[in-house]
């Protein structure tokens, strides 16, 4: 009986060692985890839609060209998922949710900025592709939400489709403590 016991700890042991070494790739995930991950490679997945041979839309989970610098084989965990107000079902990458008080209210809560640095860092990044300091529309959110989209807006963005994504990724400061 002990030498089963023995084999089957070391059976259970094996998997988990090959779980642990298994490398993210986007295009192996499944659609629903896709969102908020990152690959092995240290890029972000996406979901993005395609059209089938029958005109029917499809989603899949691709590799962008977005580096996220010191993290890699990450998938988001659901309490972060819900602590920032972000969708798992999102297609592509946008800034346009930093428009809509009520997201940058979730993103700028405890909850998200100092304990979801994934997803910070991914609207840190966005913010800063449109000109503007995440922690600043941070401040302006908790004291004027309106001020906060104005302040977005008037820095060049604007509603609408999202600029094309850029390699080239600048780091996200540690959040300040609120």
């Amino acid at each position: 009986m002990a030498s089963f016991k023995f084999s089957f700890v070391l059976f259970l042991s094996s998997l988990l060692l090959h779980a642990a070494s298994a490398e993210i790739v986007c295009e192996e995930l499944p659609n629903d985890i896709c969102a908020f991950t990152i690959s092995s490679s240290g890029k972000r997945c996406l979901l993005e839609t395609y059209a089938t041979k029958n005109d029917a839309v499809e989603y899949q989970c691709r590799t962008s060209e977005v580096v996220v610098e010191k993290m890699a084989d990450y998938i988001e965990t659901d309490a972060c998922v819900k602590a920032c107000g972000v969708d798992r079902n999102s297609v592509g990458i946008s800034s346009d949710a930093l428009l809509e008080p009520q997201f940058t209210a979730k993103l700028c809560s405890p909850a998200c900025y100092q304990n979801c640095p994934n997803i910070v860092d991914l609207y840190f990044n966005l913010a800063a592709g449109e000109g503007a300091f995440l922690p600043d529309l941070c401040d302006a959110a908790r004291y004027n939400p309106h001020r906060s989209m104005i302040q977005l807006m008037s820095s060049g963005a604007t509603p609408g489709p999202a600029a094309p994504e850029s390699a080239s990724i600048v780091s996200a400061p540690a959040p300040a403590p609120m």
